[in-house]
């Protein structure tokens, strides 16, 4: 227990949602530093840290310094006020920063051993110089653009989260006694985000040594070519996060995408959250910026390169160094189906449902289901939400394909997915001009569930067959997160499937659910009862335990539900990837509980609940994690499993989980985390999982 919570002024009871989440940030933090992660996967992971600040500046922060200039002074839950919040975040903040280019500064140092050399200029040799110049000259220079700031040019619109280059220039006929203002020049140029910030140089003939130059410095060298006439004084890279949160007025809005796409032009000019500086930065331009941006009470002076997030994408591209890399993913078909053009689905699903868990299990077979739906003649209408798809997804191609057959195709597709907006207004288009019966939802909701509908004629009338899942349909992120997913033809669910699109798309406002739970409608209403019921069972003598897998943990009501339960004796076991506002440990009131979170190679990502009902378990899938956003803001999608096979298989993922003492690490009721050491022999869980017969309890 943190005993100086109280004196803090904050809750005993609960962890304060950003502050957890600086946390989970940590916890990637400690896989970029783990000496046993291969070393090109350490550099990836520090470039996770990176963007998940990113997003965190542009939307959590954000939100708490609008809360600010609105004078907002009340506490939240957790006992925070918006000042305390704010004044916290920004030490934890500046502190990870730090730890994360001391950690930058450690890989560059490993990576040379490796013959992975991230040179400065000035150290490369004649040769490779030759060719970093002719680089510049041949590819970068053409598409800089210079832009001078003076009274007759005002400063250019800086783009949130791009990179950007601040020169200090001099006349070369300048006198040296003028004042600041009027003996230099201010410009900047924005280092192109369409080419990578790491340039591949040459290495001698037969050299083992793979060379780069930041594509920041190489414009540095060369910035002169860009200003003649005038000689740089000081040339240093900064960069400017915007609020990026959409404040959108959909009752009003007579075209929600037309208003969206309003709302993403306006995002450009969103105001200030964030100015990182390069260490070194000219007072003057440093003065510059600070007065166009508004913005002293939070700017970052960074020692090395401004925005790590490259180091994800280099860490992908650097080739013949598998040996950097974790051992190839083994990821199979799934066993029910037989791969390949004989696959037959509808008549697989006929005798059984099919349990899904992705990478282990390929993504493939839903892309390969909506494929054989829209080209089965039998099929008559397709039915699917889309929340965040691929750039290349093949499902799209699918789904347009059947429109243009003929079949009633109906899309939800989610224009506020925040960050993939424009993607999903492509999609949205290209899907209408296909046929496609495009919605984009209910007003003041973001519809997060994921479901595909088939209706298909048969000879016994008409069969629907369902895929409802955790994870967003998206073939590429879904080889990157671990996700599970149900294929059924039961028949309740699929009746259910049926008024949940009814309910999105018309004006069934209340359906009588027979199985699924449904947010904001049923879902909190299932998770009080089902764990009220636990308590029950727990005070009757009866079994009882809760299990549940999610990604956040921050609804006060359901906090309060598991501390209940809690104190009537529920054995309760939480697998909580990131934020997580319940305190486990506290005497009295949570010694019950345990939550462990588990960062490795792939992002946990799904979302299961168990609960033991006095011996007669149950045990559900869903799109929902337990924060008020989704229980209250969102349409969600909790379905149980059904077929006792399946039953068993999801639980042996859950519990391969709670078995981790490798990558889990245990949160204590101060609000810190611990890695999960037990003294048994080592048990990773998602390396166990690549071997199928660790969870699927029934091999085909």
């Amino acid at each position: 227990m943190d005993n100086h919570a109280a004196h803090r002024g904050t809750s005993p009871y609960y962890i304060n949602r950003d502050l957890s989440w600086i946390e989970f940030n940590y916890r990637v933090l400690q896989e970029a530093q783990d000496p046993d992660t291969p070393l090109l996967e350490r550099a990836k992971f520090l470039g996770i840290v990176s963007r998940n600040l990113d997003e965190f500046m542009s939307v959590r922060v954000a939100g708490i310094r609008n809360q600010l200039k609105a004078g907002i002074t009340k506490k939240d839950f957790s006992g925070y006020t918006p000042p305390v919040l704010y004044k916290r975040l920004s030490k934890r903040i500046e502190k990870m920063v730090a730890a994360g280019y001391r950690t930058y500064r450690d890989l560059i140092r490993l990576m040379a051993k490796e013959n992975l050399v991230l040179n400065r200029y000035d150290d490369l040799s004649a040769s490779q110089k030759k060719s970093a110049d002719d680089y510049f000259h041949n590819v970068i220079f053409p598409i800089l653009t210079p832009m001078a700031v003076d009274l007759s040019r005002p400063f250019p619109l800086v783009h949130s989260q791009n990179v950007y280059l601040a020169a200090v220039l001099e006349s070369e006929n300048v006198t040296s006694d003028l004042p600041d203002d009027e003996r230099y020049y201010f410009a900047i140029v924005q280092v192109p985000s369409i080419l990578p910030r790491l340039i591949p140089v040459a290495s001698r003939s037969h050299s083992k040594k793979q060379s780069y130059v930041l594509i920041d410095e190489l414009i540095c060298h060369h910035v002169q070519t860009l200003f003649s006439g005038y000689k740089p004084v000081d040339v240093h890279a900064f960069r400017l996060t915007r609020d990026a949160d959409l404040e959108i007025n959909e009752e009003e809005a007579e075209d929600l995408l037309e208003e969206i796409e309003n709302k993403l032009r306006k995002r450009r000019r969103g105001a200030p959250v964030r100015l990182e500086v390069q260490k070194g930065l000219h007072p003057y331009a440093l003065q510059l910026l600070l007065e166009e941006f508004e913005i002293d009470d939070a700017v970052y002076e960074i020692d090395g390169p401004i925005d790590l997030g490259f180091l994800t994408s280099f860490a992908g591209s650097v080739k013949n160094r598998d040996a950097l890399r974790y051992p190839p993913a083994r990821c199979i078909y799934p066993p029910e189906f037989a791969e390949g053009e004989d696959t037959d689905f509808f008549a697989a699903l006929k005798d059984r449902d099919v349990l899904l868990h992705h990478p282990f299990e390929s993504f493939d077979a839903v892309s390969d289901f909506v494929e054989q739906a829209a080209e089965d003649p039998n099929v008559m209408a397709i039915k699917m939400t889309l929340y965040r798809v691929s750039s290349k997804s093949p499902i799209i191609r699918s789904l347009a394909e059947a429109a243009e057959a003929g079949k009633q195709v109906t899309v939800v597709v989610e224009l506020k997915a925040r960050f993939d907006e424009e993607r999903n207004i492509t999609w949205a288009r290209a899907l209408e001009q296909a046929g496609c019966h495009v919605v984009y939802g209910l007003v003041g909701l973001k519809t997060h569930a994921k479901a595909i509908l088939v209706v298909r004629r048969e000879e016994d009338g008409l069969r629907r067959y369902v895929h409802v899942g955790t994870g967003n349909y998206n073939d590429t992120t879904a080889k990157l997160y671990t996700d599970v997913g149900l294929m059924t033809s039961n028949a309740s669910i699929g009746e259910d499937a049926s008024e949940l699109f009814n309910h999105i798309t018309g004006y069934s406002r209340h359906p009588d659910w027979q199985k699924i739970s449904v947010a904001p409608d049923t879902m909190m209403g299932t998770f009080v009862t089902n764990i009220r019921r636990e308590a029950e069972h727990a005070k009757e003598g009866r079994p009882s335990r809760i299990i549940a897998k999610f990604n956040s943990l921050s609804n006060q009501q359901i906090i309060d539900e598991l501390y209940e339960a809690s104190k009537a004796g529920v054995k309760i076991d939480l697998i909580v990837r990131g934020v997580c506002c319940l305190r486990p440990g506290v005497p009295g009131l949570s010694e019950n509980i345990t939550v462990r979170s588990i960062v490795d190679r792939y992002l946990e990502h799904s979302r299961i609940y168990y609960f033991e009902n006095g011996g007669e378990s149950e045990i559900f899938l869903a799109s929902a994690d337990l924060m008020t956003r989704n229980l209250t803001r969102r349409v969600e999608l909790m379905c149980p499993i059904l077929d006792p096979s399946s039953k068993d298989t999801l639980l042996n993922i859950v519990k391969m989980y709670l078995k981790d003492n490798v990558k889990a690490r245990m949160l204590t009721s101060s609000g810190g985390y611990e890695l999960f050491q037990n003294g048994e022999e080592p048990y990773r869980s998602q390396f166990r999982a690549e071997d199928i017969r660790t969870w699927k309890s029934t091999l085909l």
